[in-house]
């Protein structure tokens, strides 16, 4: 790691809490409902697109419903856990509070919604360590744009070589890095199988959050 860099943006879902079993199990939940078939690839495809995003995607291979309903839907099956269950990846808090120890600015970028994502920060006790939290929703695109990274690294008043992007979904993190971030790639179980495909496409890939230090 080139711990010259002292911005980061983090992804959540996978990157800093364990909940890709959770986020997975109701976007398929949803499609299982009304009978959709959907590729094996369906993780990567919906996991850097937020809730709005994967609505519309899941729109287009055939839902009948809204996006304002898939979302009403997904934000109802989803939020008990975050609200209650879901906990850290291995290593994240005494990492997070490392790094804020050493002056690093510490932020969030993910595709869950603010009515997810912040209670389950404020519960894990890390909320005050980010300089900000963004939700796709913030931004009004998703983590599979160029764009929303160069309106990060603008909020953040950095060049986007100067922001590490972390992340263990791999269309995020090749976009994140075609944008001109420094891209690192992240172990998550649901991207096991692209983890030779992160290492030789990214700036770096870690097995544990704890090595970004």
């Amino acid at each position: 790691m080139n711990t010259t860099q002292k911005t980061f943006l983090f992804d959540f879902d996978g990157t800093l809490v364990d909940s890709m079993p959770t986020y997975i199990g109701v976007m398929i939940r949803i499609l299982d409902e009304h009978k959709i078939a959907y590729s094996d690839d369906i993780v990567k495809i919906i996991t850097p697109l937020g809730y709005r995003g994967t609505s519309e995607y899941f729109i287009k291979i055939g839902v009948n419903a809204t996006v304002d309903e898939l979302v009403d839907k997904m934000s109802e099956y989803a939020l008990y856990e975050y609200e209650n269950n879901i906990g850290e990846k291995e290593t994240v808090i005494d990492t997070l509070y490392a790094m804020k120890k050493k002056g690093y600015s510490l932020n969030v970028l993910t595709a869950s919604p603010h009515a997810a994502l912040d209670p389950c920060l404020k519960r894990l006790g890390v909320w005050e360590l980010f300089d900000n939290v963004w939700s796709c929703e913030d931004f009004g695109t998703t983590k599979s744009d160029v764009k929303i990274y160069e309106m990060a690294a603008e909020k953040l008043g950095r060049e986007l070589r100067d922001v590490t992007f972390v992340d263990d979904n791999i269309n995020a993190v090749r976009t994140a890095k075609a944008a001109g971030m420094t891209a690192f790639g992240i172990f998550d179980k649901s991207s096991e199988e692209c983890i030779e495909e992160f290492k030789a496409m990214a700036d770096g890939y870690v097995m544990q959050f704890r090595e970004l230090i």
